[in-house]
């Protein structure tokens, strides 16, 4: 069991979805948590929860703007006030695009308008740097920290539209080239992979009547065998935890890999099928039959995977119709 007593974290957007389950872990763990969003009343439900848990560790909501630097830079520097200076982590989460590309989905990127970039990549990647740099200027001073963006599969595999993938890969070679000049303060910078994660949205998208039978089907067995929001919360207390994380930083780590190297469960007590499963690969094709006789631990190295994920086309159902054409 790990201890974050002491801790000051920073979780970007919050409120909902994977930030607030990794808000609600580090505080379970201990840690004095900040969780940022545009909605304060939001924030204050995620607080009250933490509170409704009865848990050692502190919730701190602040409303944020993360598209406005001057927001973000007076969040940095109230951190900073209240305490002392101190941040031990960052987890870059926010991001305000996901309803966008549940509409857009099947709509070729010539067919999107020029802001989609924007709308992806904005509170996002460009959020995510001006976050980072802000808290590596906190860290380096006491020489220790960890930084984490949280980042997908779709930084090596097509999924949904272009700009995603763009900006998933971007946020995988931020942590590996921010960490070289962090390296020297101590601070590491990992990207972290959730697998597929059943979050408010995606519970409300898969009860869409006007899903077609081959993306419902395809939805429905991907986050049958997902994890909770609260899962990545579990994996970066314990990345807070490792003592040789030094030895991570600049690398791209999957959830699942730590809940396995840490034997720990997610909190509906399950192990989520993990993404470099041979089962979660077939399935993740549409090869549902064939993917049932497989066992979830028949596991595909981290190396061969990263190579068949470069190399891959996507095949998938939930591609776009006009991609098979």
């Amino acid at each position: 069991m790990c201890s974050l007593e002491g801790k000051v974290c920073l979780v970007t957007g919050a409120s909902r979805g994977i930030g607030r389950g990794i808000a609600l872990q580090l505080t379970t763990y201990g840690a004095t948590c900040y969780i940022t969003g545009r909605n304060i009343e939001n924030l204050k439900l995620v607080e009250k929860e933490v509170k409704t848990r009865y848990v050692s560790g502190k919730c701190i909501p602040v409303e944020c703007d993360h598209s406005s630097d001057e927001s973000v830079k007076q969040l940095f520097e109230r951190i900073s006030a209240e305490q002392n200076g101190q941040l031990d982590l960052l987890v870059n989460n926010a991001y305000s695009a996901v309803k966008y590309l549940m509409d857009n989905h099947d709509k070729s990127f010539w067919d999107q308008s020029f802001d989609s970039w924007d709308t992806v990549n904005n509170v996002g990647l460009r959020n995510h740097y001006q976050c980072a740099v802000h808290a590596s200027r906190m860290m380096i001073k006491r020489r220790k920290g960890l930084i984490v963006n949280i980042s997908s599969v779709g930084g090596k595999l097509y999924f949904q539209i272009p700009p995603y993938g763009i900006g998933k890969a971007a946020k995988d070679r931020m942590a590996k080239d921010c960490a070289v000049d962090l390296a020297k303060y101590n601070v590491a910078f990992i990207s972290l992979w959730p697998g597929p994660v059943r979050t408010e949205i995606i519970g409300e998208s898969l009860d869409d009547k006007s899903l077609t039978e081959d993306r419902g089907r395809a939805l429905n067995w991907l986050f049958s065998r997902a994890e909770s929001p609260e899962y990545p919360g579990k994996c970066i207390a314990y990345l807070m935890s490792d003592k040789d994380i030094m030895k991570r930083t600049g690398q791209v780590i999957l959830t699942t890999d730590i809940g396995l190297e840490n034997d720990f469960k997610d909190v509906n007590g399950q192990d989520p099928l993990n993404c470099r499963s041979l089962k979660f690969m077939l399935g993740g094709m549409g090869m549902y039959t064939l993917s049932d006789y497989i066992p979830g631990w028949l596991r595909i190295p981290k190396g061969l995977y990263m190579m068949i994920l470069s190399l891959a086309k996507a095949r998938s159902p939930l591609k776009k119709k006009s991609d098979y054409a």
